[in-house]
């Protein structure tokens, strides 16, 4: 079942969305010619971007394989964007095969490829809802089509919040984030990653320059602004830290000799 409810359906190829433009960093074909565009003026002042996206995929890997291991079985991903092999389902269904994923995009092209989201193993579920993460009401009565509350669940936002604001009169992205955590039954996980100006502060603010622009808000955090998301939770070893040395594989030790990559990364539990 795929559920659609207060996104659009119909594709805008006049503005770049970030799950395109990422697609495109990631060497994806799901894009326009308009995220294309930005894609490559952000990454002609930020060269961190493309091993910025590669990292941060890898990170959704070790933390949705690490929340697995832990015995979670119920994960809801937000801002899921276009389906990227493999997809967090693959990963967690890997681990535990009765795993059941939602995953959730307000993006139209998202939606047009969600039924590669939804090749369950036979022991676990998928399901896909569309709609935008500012609407946290209509996507937790979706997703608890497949997910039970009363239980642990694994939310993942990956790359996303810096896409929200905490102005009182914009997103209140904190506000919005402890909506959805304080759905989560005890033992639940929260995983975040986040783009920060404090390790590579000019090409952010380039960067940042650039989306505002395209017509997209961007909002880079400094360490102790993206820390406040996890206010109230344990965070898991090895706490809040740039991406590729969230327990690192191999993969991630080698790319850290290709650089820095200005992305902060953490996981959380619910106590």
């Amino acid at each position: 079942m795929t559920a659609s409810e207060g996104a659009p359906t119909t594709v805008d190829t006049s503005r770049p969305h970030p799950a395109r433009v990422y697609d495109w960093w990631l060497g994806g074909k799901d894009n326009y010619p308009v995220d294309e565009e930005l894609a490559r003026r952000i990454l002609a002042t930020d060269g961190t971007v493309v091993r910025g996206a590669r990292s941060n995929r890898r990170f959704m890997h070790r933390a949705v394989r690490t929340a697995a291991q832990a015995g979670l079985r119920q994960f809801l991903d937000i801002g899921t964007g276009i389906p990227t092999e493999p997809n967090l389902h693959q990963v967690a269904q890997e681990v535990a095969p009765d795993a059941r994923v939602v995953y959730a995009d307000n993006d139209p092209v998202v939606l047009r490829h969600a039924q590669a989201l939804l090749h369950s193993s036979a022991e676990g579920a998928t399901d896909y809802v569309h709609a935008d993460v500012r609407d946290p009401d209509t996507i937790l009565r979706l997703a608890a089509g497949t997910l039970d509350f009363s239980k642990p669940v694994a939310l993942s936002l990956v790359a996303l919040t810096h896409y929200l604001n905490e102005d009182p009169d914009g997103d209140d992205v904190y506000g919005l984030l402890g909506r959805y955590v304080a759905e989560l039954a005890p033992g639940s996980f929260l995983i975040l990653s986040q783009v920060t100006p404090d390790l590579s502060p000019e090409a952010i603010a380039k960067a940042a320059e650039h989306f505002r622009a395209g017509g997209t808000p961007f909002y880079p955090r400094s360490l102790p602004e993206f820390s406040r998301f996890f206010d109230g939770l344990e965070l898991l070893g090895p706490g809040v830290i740039p991406v590729t040395g969230w327990r690192p594989e191999p993969v991630d030790v080698e790319a850290q000799t290709e650089g820095i990559v200005p992305v902060y990364a953490g996981v959380a539990r619910k106590v």
